[in-house]
């Protein structure tokens, strides 16, 4: 007898991912925006937790549609990434990290439920987008960085200013 696990190549899978996750593709705009909800409930549990000690910026997520450069930019100031966090959480298909805050902070966000546990929602953008940039700066002592993607398994991420 042999066993073993499954492998699944990126370069296969996301282009089913990217085109057929959802039905309907307009749920890409609930996705990104319950990630930023997220960020937010996040924040909020750190700053609970006694970890965060920066300002808890506006809670609210801004949606802006810029017809001109045809774009649309969600916009949060919840919890941030590193450069690392970005490469664990971001550059990882069907990989979130709510399992692990959840039970790391249960305590302190019982009243903070976070809605993202699959690690899909980010790239339902794909569906309706050429190409995603992500910009992201931490609540920790980390410069910002911006990634990029076309939507192949390419993707560039950088130190950028806080857009």
């Amino acid at each position: 007898m042999a066993a073993g696990k499954i492998s699944v190549h990126s370069e296969n899978i996301f282009p089913i991912i990217k085109k057929f996750l959802y039905s309907d593709h307009e749920i890409f705009l609930r996705e990104l925006v319950s990630n930023a909800v997220d960020a937010t409930q996040k924040l909020k549990t750190l700053t609970i937790a006694g970890e965060n000690k920066t300002e808890v910026g506006d809670a609210n997520i801004t949606v802006a549609v810029n017809k001109e450069a045809k774009t649309l930019t969600i916009s949060d100031c919840g919890i941030g990434m590193t450069h690392d966090e970005v490469e664990k959480y971001i550059n990882q298909i069907a990989f979130s990290g709510a399992e692990e805050f959840l039970e790391k902070y249960k305590n302190e966000s019982e009243n903070n439920p976070i809605i993202g546990h699959f690690g899909l929602g980010f790239y339902s953008a794909f569906m309706v987008a050429g190409k995603v940039e992500f910009i992201t700066k931490s609540y920790k002592d980390a410069p910002a960085v911006k990634w990029t993607c076309d939507g192949s398994t390419d993707y560039t991420l950088e130190e950028t200013e806080k857009g």
